[in-house]
């Protein structure tokens, strides 16, 4: 489907509108001024359960209560209802019947009694107690706190319009960081109280909180007015200790962020970063903060971990495209109004791309290491057959489909490609600045223009498709609009690899990985053989992603399926591979023992290619613009 775009005066008009109508066609009557009253009991993490209290500001009459759906960089409708327990409400001291609306599952409707000015709500919000049940968000060790996990909010009036006064109780002896600013910390019988500023809905549930039993803040920015800190919280306290030389890197990423944006939209950022096998893993973005979770070994086996130390530039880049700068389809009024994702490729893509550059830019991962990176992006892009029916624009689209669940056929259906494949456009579009201005501008050029504005401000600015190429030629003069859409809804074949030719790289199969690479795919505990076999294949010899008409595929191989000999031999890794080598000089196929459910077959893989690992190797006579990309700025 073609995207539709607006000028902005256009769009202020039609958000405007939409606001005014999404209040107009509320049954609840105008929400009282005065604040939430938001308690959290965070205290028994022996269960891992969230005990909430909640008075909410009513007049008397009809009124809905939401639960937040559409959570902000969620991209889709995952508000976590399933997880709500408990729910009684109350008003005048007698208890009130509560009704779910028949099509709107996240919407509860009530009748307020005469005199009631507060209806008050108690429930639980109840963490997966195993990953199977969802992401878990509390350990005897952490806990996160998601305030749209934890809050119902009034209809009627935008998020920003409704003040929460919130509270919190976390076990004795915990710390925690959060965006959030302390009003008042006391000691109560289950543990800690702490008393936040009030805040409007919208900066509450765009501020969450880590607390744990082993915690440490790093200062990124000492001695600035705009504090920066890492919270740190783990499993355990051997984790917490990271060398002067680690935290070098992560203060150096906070200059290079501001070189390259040249403005701040936060008061203070609070990096939040849990390390444990049980807490659950995530990275999501907000304004002034960012949630990440990552195995334990992120500072105590540093030289393993070097491939996901993206991460964090990923979501710092956030603030300023995605949190300040947004897509107009995202700068919904409420948590309850659809988002549109249209725009991700831009929200996502080049957030992709820059934390990529700026994750080589601070010295957290090495140029060589980060062209391997590319060359792992590229090379699966470039083989994905899904790309002859679904456009890359198509998958924007994605997390309303699928919303992460696993698929059978990756390759085949595709999934959130925005954002690698977006950021393979933005190198494109990077090089084209480059190679059009004769080295004068880049794509950091439009990264200070189009993100850099209204310096300080913590106010959405939101963005269309017009505004992103306007703002484009006005660094560089092009038809930036048929150069996007182009890569955005083509079918190949192949990915847009323009923009590593124009770097001066050019991606080759070679018979050897990297020792990057390599360490990667140990690390992984799996066996890549996606560009030879077309497949994957885990520790228990089960295989894992296949390619669509990949060789694997060809020969009748499918998901849920274990290998479990090579050509008569008991697989291990070695042996398989061994026997893709020895297939490369000769006729006969490569035959695998298999058992799939109560069946054992074997299949004969007639692949005769060998060993294929992809890598970037240099245009000769070319300019190295992909290095000076990554060289830190001055």
């Amino acid at each position: 489907m073609p995207l539709k775009t607006f000028s902005r005066p256009l769009l202020a008009v039609l958000l405007s509108a939409a606001f005014s109508a999404h209040a107009a066609a509320s049954a609840t009557p105008e929400t009282p001024s005065s604040p939430i009253v938001l308690h959290v009991d965070a205290s028994n993490v022996a269960q891992q359960i969230f005990n909430i209290r909640e008075s909410i500001p009513a007049t008397p009459g009809k009124m809905t209560l939401l639960y937040p759906q559409w959570v902000p960089g969620n991209h889709g409708p995952s508000g976590p209802l399933n997880q709500l327990a408990g729910l009684r409400l109350s008003a005048n001291g007698k208890p009130l019947e509560w009704q779910r609306d028949p099509v709107n599952m996240f919407a509860f409707h009530i009748d307020v009694p005469a005199g009631a000015a507060t209806v008050e709500a108690q429930y639980q919000f109840l963490s997966p107690v195993e990953g199977n049940q969802g992401r878990i968000t509390m350990t005897a060790d952490i806990l996160g706190v998601q305030w749209h996990a934890m809050t119902l909010y009034p209809e009627g009036r935008p998020a920003r319009e409704i003040q929460v006064q919130p509270s919190l109780t976390l076990p004795a002896g915990w710390q925690f960081g959060s965006a959030l600013e302390v009003r008042a910390e006391s000691s109560t019988p289950a543990g800690k109280q702490v008393d936040f500023q009030t805040i409007d809905l919208d900066n509450l549930v765009d501020s969450p909180l880590f607390a744990g039993r082993y915690f440490k803040r790093f200062d990124l920015d000492p001695g600035a007015k705009v504090p920066v800190y890492l919270n740190v919280v783990a499993d355990s306290p051997d984790s917490l200790e990271a060398t002067p030389e680690q935290i070098e890197k992560h203060r150096v990423l906070m200059q290079q962020v501001y070189k390259l944006f040249a403005s701040r939209h936060f008061k203070h950022y609070d990096f939040l970063l849990a390390l444990s096998d049980d807490f659950g893993g995530i990275g999501r973005e907000h304004m002034q903060s960012s949630e990440n979770g990552v195995k334990p070994g992120y500072f105590s086996e540093w030289d393993k971990t070097e491939a996901g130390r993206a991460l964090l530039p990923h979501e710092l880049t956030h603030s300023w495209n995605g949190k300040f700068r947004r897509p107009a389809g995202q700068a919904t009024p409420d948590f309850n109004t659809p988002l549109q994702n249209s725009l991700l490729w831009v929200y996502e893509g080049q957030t992709q791309y820059w934390g990529n550059v700026l994750a080589s830019r601070s010295g957290l991962i090495t140029p060589a290491n980060m062209r391997d990176l590319f060359a792992s992006t590229a090379a699966y892009y470039d083989a994905v057959p899904g790309r002859s029916w679904r456009a890359m624009q198509d998958t924007t689209n994605d997390p309303i489909i699928n919303g992460r669940r696993p698929i059978g056929w990756s390759s085949w259906q595709r999934s959130e490609d925005y954002y690698s494949e977006g950021s393979l456009i933005w190198l494109d579009v990077d090089t084209t600045i480059r190679e059009l201005s004769g080295e004068r501008r880049s794509l950091d050029d439009f990264a200070r223009a189009f993100f850099g504005v209204q310096n300080g401000s913590t106010t959405p600015l939101p963005y269309t498709f017009e505004d992103v190429v306007a703002a484009l030629n006005a660094v560089q003069p092009y038809d930036w609009a048929t150069f996007l859409r182009s890569r955005l809804d083509g079918h190949g074949p192949g990915a847009p690899l323009d923009g590593l030719a124009r770097a001066g790289w050019k991606l080759v199969y070679r018979d050897k990985q990297t020792p990057f690479m390599q360490a990667t795919e140990e690390r992984s505990k799996s066996t890549d053989l996606s560009y030879s076999l077309g497949l994957t294949v885990d520790k228990d010899g089960k295989l894992g992603k296949l390619l669509w008409d990949g060789p694997a595929f060809k020969a009748g191989l499918s998901g849920n399926t274990t290998l479990l000999a090579v050509n008569g031999m008991a697989y291990t890794p070695k042996l398989l591979k061994k026997a893709i080598q020895a297939a490369k000089d000769g006729t006969q196929p490569i035959n695998l023992l298999v058992k799939k459910g109560k069946q054992y077959q074997t299949v004969a893989l007639d692949y005769h290619g060998g060993l294929k690992y992809p890598q970037l190797e240099r245009i000769a006579g070319t300019r190295d613009r992909l290095t000076a990309i990554l060289q830190p700025l001055k």
